[in-house]
């Protein structure tokens, strides 16, 4: 089961140049590394633009009749903590990891197109910052739910068309990225890794980046269609016109609901690389959570009106939703019990990405159930719209998304720096950020069933208790991910102070190749291929 791998040749890298000097080494570099510690920074500072965000929309939501923020301000808020944690922070974390982490697994040099990977990175930072600059403008941001949702999108004000400008940059930024991972893996292997040699986080990311080129035009399109509604007196969407609104939503979910599981799919890409180092076993069922990947990835284009059970839909029509959608509960119940039986009879340690990635398991999978009990199209027409769905989402999302990409960053921080990060602040992280993000969520199940509807600054008096106790969680939480902040900027200056070996955790190099480079990882690896590559995982 195990396979040396050749020793790093070490002297390549110093005939290699290295990174330019100053602040334009970060505006020019084509370096991979740069460019994923430059989309994972980018991503760390959008988490908590998004998380003031998410404050704000629960502190005005503290106790009923209590005015915190303006009722529009309050509804740009839910709109703009949406897209910013999605195409601000989400989104770039995980390509972030993939320009890290891709062409160390795969043993390649760098990714195959750097300067479009340079362009793709600074045309996200534009996109964002135009998004931002919306709640500036006269009228404020969009204030109609991340869906952007006509006809109430068409009431934002001046900033509307900027709006729509930087869902097209960000998308543009999107598909380049994707294109650049795509040529990547399949050009730049190491001889001897075949498709199926692949660790799993490059797997899923293959896949990922043919989600994003299937479905960034559609939202393009969508989104093009409302500015011509808007200002070129089109009706697309406009019913007094001979258009349809509920077409929108048609198209808009085309793109939505695969977008969803291009901020999953990686997440069980890095689960798939942590627990078994950590279980001190094999992956269970490698082959079977490829092709569940691949499953999940196609089931997500034949199930977008799962969204839109409430809008009229012929009854065939959600008999066949209800059921496509049901479906997707298969493949992803494989890779739970293939988590759990790679576990099973494991000798586990807990360290803190072990720890971050047994509560993805767990949380990710009651997300999943109450996932399933919306697939049911009658029950659905009682949760649609209410707290229900915002605790199911959010349990799908921040333990899914959010807890793994912190798992990622303790799992590879030692490699990427040199240094060992403070173990006990990890762990305290950790028990912060489990307890708390159920405190937030989890009333909010309760909150929906009772019928609290979301997206409503105010509320009657028989939610308020709930809400009171999901707004301390939501503080609890926001202010733990500090500590978060800390072990990084602690683990870059020193850490702990002991330096890390080029295999950080015990037996990691028999299941990826990034293990088997020096510790910090050189600014150029694998100028040589590897002679032979790691066999644990497959």
């Amino acid at each position: 089961m195990t396979a040396v791998v050749a020793e790093h040749d070490d002297h390549h890298d110093h005939h290699d140049h290295g990174p330019e000097k100053g602040f334009l080494r970060w505006i020019f570099t084509t370096n991979h590394k740069d460019i994923g510690t430059l989309y994972l920074v980018f991503a760390l500072v959008m988490f908590f633009v998004g998380g003031t965000m998410a404050l704000i929309i629960r502190s005005e939501l503290f106790e009923p009749g209590l005015q915190f923020v303006d009722p529009n301000f309050f509804n740009s808020m839910t709109t703009m903590h949406a897209l910013v944690m999605v195409f601000g922070a989400v989104m770039p974390a995980f390509v972030g990891l993939a320009n890290w982490m891709i062409p160390m697994m795969i043993g390649a040099p760098d990714m195959a197109l750097p300067r479009m990977n340079n362009m793709s990175f600074w045309m996200l930072v534009a996109g964002v910052l135009l998004l931002a600059s919306t709640l500036f403008m006269e009228g404020g941001a969009p204030a109609s739910g991340w869906t952007l949702y006509p006809p109430l999108v068409l009431q934002t004000g001046k900033a509307f068309p900027f709006a729509i400008f930087s869902v097209h940059l960000l998308g543009i930024s999107s598909i380049m990225g994707a294109i650049n991972v795509i040529a990547t893996i399949f050009n730049m292997r190491a001889p001897g890794m075949t498709l199926m040699k692949m660790p799993l986080f490059v797997w899923t990311w293959l896949i990922t980046a043919f989600l994003l080129i299937a479905i960034m035009p559609v939202f393009a399109g969508a989104v093009t269609m409302l500015l011509t509604d808007k200002f070129f007196d089109t009706s697309f969407f406009d019913a007094a016109g001979g258009g349809d609104p509920v077409l929108y939503q048609h198209i808009f979910w085309f793109f939505g609901h695969p977008e969803v599981y291009v901020m999953i799919l990686p997440t069980f890409g890095v689960a798939s690389t942590i627990i078994p180092v950590f279980a001190r076993k094999p992956l269970f069922g490698y082959s079977s959570m490829v092709y569940a990947t691949g499953a999940i990835a196609f089931l997500s284009f034949i199930v977008w009106a799962h969204h839109m059970f409430t809008v009229g839909l012929p009854i065939a029509g959600e008999l066949y939703f209800m059921y496509a959608t049901m479906l997707i509960a298969i493949p992803t119940g494989v890779k739970v019990f293939n988590w759990t039986a790679t576990m099973w009879k494991g000798s586990m340690t807990f360290e803190t990405p072990m720890l971050f990635s047994i509560a993805f398991v767990v949380l990710f999978t009651m997300g999943g159930f109450t996932g399933l009990m919306m697939s049911v199209a009658p029950v659905d027409f009682q949760y649609h719209d209410t707290y229900f769905i915002v605790a199911h989402f959010h349990y799908t999302l921040v333990p899914a998304s959010v807890f793994i990409l912190q798992a990622a960053g303790y799992y590879w921080l030692p490699k990427w720096t040199g240094n060992m990060y403070n173990e006990k602040i990890g762990r305290l992280h950790f028990w912060l950020s489990a307890v708390s993000v159920n405190i937030l969520f989890f009333p909010q199940h309760f909150l929906g069933l009772a019928g609290m509807p979301r997206r409503i600054p105010d509320y009657a008096i028989q939610f308020a208790d709930w809400n009171m106790v999901s707004s301390i969680g939501a503080f609890i939480y926001g202010f733990s991910q500090l500590l978060f902040v800390y072990v990084v900027i602690d683990t870059i200056r020193g850490g702990t102070g002991e330096k890390v070996t080029d295999e950080v955790w015990e037996d990691a190099s028999k299941h990826s190749l990034e293990w088997t480079v020096p510790s910090p990882a050189p600014y150029h690896t694998f100028t040589t291929p590897p002679e032979t590559i790691p066999t644990e995982h497959f």
